[in-house]
């Protein structure tokens, strides 16, 4: 196992151990569990998350004096309970160990990427001398996505004795993994069950106390090495769990198995979650053989999502890639669920689905086609959601919800805490209604990378449709500008949220909301004029389409208002009225001002004051599409779009950027790797680290970025390459940094599979396996040719 595919962990530390917890997680997309200590309950130094993707409950908090309705990612009952303690042969048994006891020696823990183990080595030592070594391999199986298992294996040193081992289930959970939720309401299950079916196996069953979601866990404990005694079975009421003694000599180590099934009401196939639980441990092979195909699953896995990337950056990836297969693997396929921001590994966000999958199906789309369509159909399932929230709000169409869970209504908080200044404040990010030309990107791209027309001519070109109309319904004509203009809304840039001192929330004509819905009004016009006869008739008369909708969709599509100011694009209008922050002024007094809002909210001031923005905004544009699509949009609108000016462009907002979200240094990496490429590696460094890190803070404890995770894969696989799939063929645009100069990607595109990509700083290299039955076409700058499987091109890069 080499350190390439390792993150490792020497000593114990207690003020990173909720950090390494997160990105110790293991999961197969149906559950995921942190990688907290199995000896420790939860508290201020740990937190044992686990997590079943689409797993949601609502409930009612009191706050600032109004009562306040929140969907949460529900933590389920803890399966990782195994404590131990000495039992030496001539004295009486020992403390329950754990890391957090003084008698711990020595502590590792490694995750091993490559087969999905989390290992785990602690040494103690008692006052007596007698030392224990205990050594826990933990996975969350990959190939049968119900079940998880820990073997625990106990060595002694000098002497001879037994360990006592405690092994369950633990039901008395909350929601208390973010430190600025608990002023709310956090207890999601109830209806608590307990019992033990054999000597060998217990169960806790429980509901959500809403959803009525039914959620059981069954456990087996078995021990290789024997035991004095059956294992006793325990159960209270939020607790089942066994008790069994291992005899130890130094020459005899002992070892306990632990195997578990989750099973919720959500899953289909099966007469009730208990006795699914139970039946699938009693089913369960021993450990080794588990992980043997656990092992065998990710090896595969690691075959459709290939990426090779030298050294320290390499490795990083080769973590973040982990991670989101973790949360989104073949199993998502099968589910109801959509893209949690923070993946399945804690509470942060509420694991809500922003618009992070703009991040995610781009690198999904290439490799695991399957798992991109399964995100799409979850969004096409709340579609009815997204077109009754545009009635209620007077439009027509669909207008997504800013955040999703369970069933597509707007699940975004009414409040939110600030933690500087403890004030309960305004929330109105519901008015990022450019999440529905996220939607309608991510529908238009996985169209374009997989061939799947009967998707893109029936579901997908119903959910653009309808977000198109809901565009067309947004606009306001101002006769004095000749122009329509979209009001009222916030952009990617949080920050904004209304202008200084204005009685309603919302900013007007942000550009990147502008200009991305002049491209949905435009690719929907595509779709009207290119479906197939039967799937046109079929979807006009479903969605009851007009003739005369087109028309003006064309119209608003050619004069949407996009704000300039001194030679720039302007983020809104009116952004150039608002005053200059002292950024250097700030800086000094704070340090890290990534969270610039809260700062000044707690001085009793705004950032709706200030040329300051949160993240990418205007630059978002650069981020989603390629130079000369950019400036045909801009075309198309009537507004000329040069080098100059989106240099100038990208130039203004660097300096007015606080980066106080992860995506942002990622759009910056993409953005400038075509504008400034020696400055591109230094964002490129901070969305690489900016969980292992932890460069936000204190952020990463509670959840991965995983749209920032995924975004810095699709960095190297689209970004560095200029790869684009459109007109059914590859087009290549290469620009390496100079960091990033040697690297190589497998991609899935099309009927096509297995298609080697690989950059070495002034060529690349292209082939196409034998197995495929037609050739690859290719536009590479100002080359175009067709490779036949079997063959391979090598070119080289002007200017590399």
């Amino acid at each position: 196992m080499t350190r390439a595919w390792t993150w490792s962990y020497e000593g114990y530390d207690p003020d990173t151990e909720r950090l390494r917890e997160t990105l110790c997680t293991l999961g197969n997309g149906y559950f995921a569990t942190r990688g907290a200590a199995s000896e420790a309950l939860d508290g201020p130094v740990h937190y044992p998350g686990t997590y079943a993707a689409g797993c949601y409950n609502r409930l009612l908090s009191t706050v600032a004096g109004r009562s306040v309705e929140n969907e949460d990612m529900v933590n389920l009952p803890n399966w990782l309970p195994l404590r131990y303690r000495i039992c030496p042969a001539d004295a009486a048994p020992g403390p329950w160990l754990s890391p957090d006891h003084p008698h711990l020696t020595e502590h590792r823990q490694t995750l091993d990427l490559s087969h999905g183990t989390l290992t785990r080595w602690s040494v103690y030592e008692d006052e007596a001398g007698r030392r224990l070594t205990v050594e826990q391999c933990r996975l969350v199986h990959m190939g049968e996505p119900h079940l998880a298992a820990l073997r625990t294996c106990f060595a002694s040193d000098g002497w001879t004795g037994a360990v006592e081992v405690e092994a369950g289930i633990d039901g008395a959970v909350r929601n208390a993994g973010v430190a600025r939720y608990h002023g709310l309401a956090d207890q999601h299950l109830t209806g608590w069950e307990t019992g033990a079916e054999q000597p060998d196996t217990v169960w806790l069953s429980c509901r959500t106390l809403d959803s009525d979601i039914r959620i059981a866990l069954a456990s087996r404990i078995r021990t290789p090495s024997g035991h004095d005694g059956p294992p006793r079975p325990q159960v209270t009421a939020l607790r089942a769990s066994h008790t069994l003694i291992l005899p130890l000599t130094p020459d005899a180590p002992a070892v306990v198995e632990k195997t578990v099934a989750l099973y919720t009401s959500r899953d289909p196939a099966i007469e009730s979650p208990r006795h699914a639980a139970v039946d699938a441990v009693a089913l369960a092979p021993h450990f080794r053989r588990l992980r043997a195909e656990h092992r065998r699953a990710w090896e595969n896995l690691w075959r459709q999502a290939k990426l090779e990337v030298p050294g320290e950056a390499g490795r990083i990836l080769r973590l973040h890639l982990f991670h989101v297969l973790q949360t989104l693997s073949p199993h998502t396929a099968e589910l109801d669920v959509g893209v949690p921001a923070r993946g399945l590994h804690g509470e942060a966000y509420r694991g809500h689905v922003f618009w992070d999958e703009l991040f995610v199906l781009p690198f999904l789309n290439l490799h695991l086609p399957q798992v991109s369509l399964a995100l799409l159909d979850y969004r096409y399932r709340r579609l009815p959601a997204a077109c009754h929230a545009a009635r209620e709000a007077g439009r027509t169409g669909a207008m997504y919800p800013w955040q999703s869970a369970g069933d597509g209504r707007e699940e975004t908080q009414q409040l939110h805490l600030n933690p500087r200044s403890g004030h309960w404040l305004p929330d109105h990010s519901r008015l990022q209604h450019h999440v529905g030309s996220a939607i309608a990107y991510n529908v238009w791209q996985y169209g374009q990378a997989s061939g799947d027309t009967e998707f893109l001519h029936t579901r997908g070109a119903e959910m653009l449709l309808e977000i198109a109309r809901f565009w067309a319904s947004a606009v306001d004509w101002d006769a004095s500008l000749g122009r329509y203009r979209i009001r009222g809304v916030v952009g990617p840039d949080e920050y904004h949220d209304g202008y200084p001192d204005a009685a309603a929330p919302g900013v007007d004509d942000n550009a990147y909301t502008n200009v991305t819905a002049a491209w949905v009004l435009r690719r929907a016009l595509d779709l009207c004029h290119t479906l197939p006869e039967p799937h046109q008739r079929q979807l006009f008369e479903r969605i009851q389409l007009s003739p005369e909708e087109p028309e003006r969709w064309d119209d608003i599509a050619h004069r949407l208002h996009v704000p300039y100011h001194r030679g720039v694009i302007s983020q809104f209008a009116g952004y150039e009225d608002l005053a200059e922050l002292d950024w250097h002024g700030y800086r000094q007094r704070y340090g890290d001002i990534r969270r610039l809002d809260r700062i000044l909210e707690a001085e009793g001031d705004t950032v709706n004051r200030y040329q300051a923005s949160k993240q990418a905004d205007v630059l978002m544009l650069g981020y989603l599409f390629a130079p000369s699509e950019l400036a045909s949009l801009f075309r198309g609108l009537g507004y000329p779009l040069d080098e100059d000016t989106w240099h100038a462009t990208v130039d203004y907002y660097l300096h007015r950027t606080s980066h106080g979200s992860t995506l942002s240094a990622l759009v910056h990496a993409w953005v400038l790797a075509r504008v400034h490429r020696p400055d591109a590696w230094t964002y490129c460094q901070e969305a690489l680290t900016g969980d292992v890190a932890d460069v936000q803070g204190g952020t990463t404890a509670e959840g991965i970025h995983l749209g920032a995770m995924a975004g810095t894969l699709d960095f190297v696989q689209r970004g560095m390459t200029g790869l684009e799939t459109r007109e059914q063929a590859l087009w290549l645009d290469p620009a390496p940094l100079r960091e990033l100069s040697k690297f190589g990607v497998r991609i899935r595109y099309r009927r096509h599979w297995d298609v080697d990509l690989r950059i070495r700083a002034d060529q690349v290299r292209i082939a196409v396996p034998a197995s495929e039955n037609a050739p690859v076409r290719v536009n590479l700058r100002d080359r175009s040719f067709a490779l036949a499987p079997g063959t391979s091109r090598r070119l080289s890069l002007p200017g590399g």
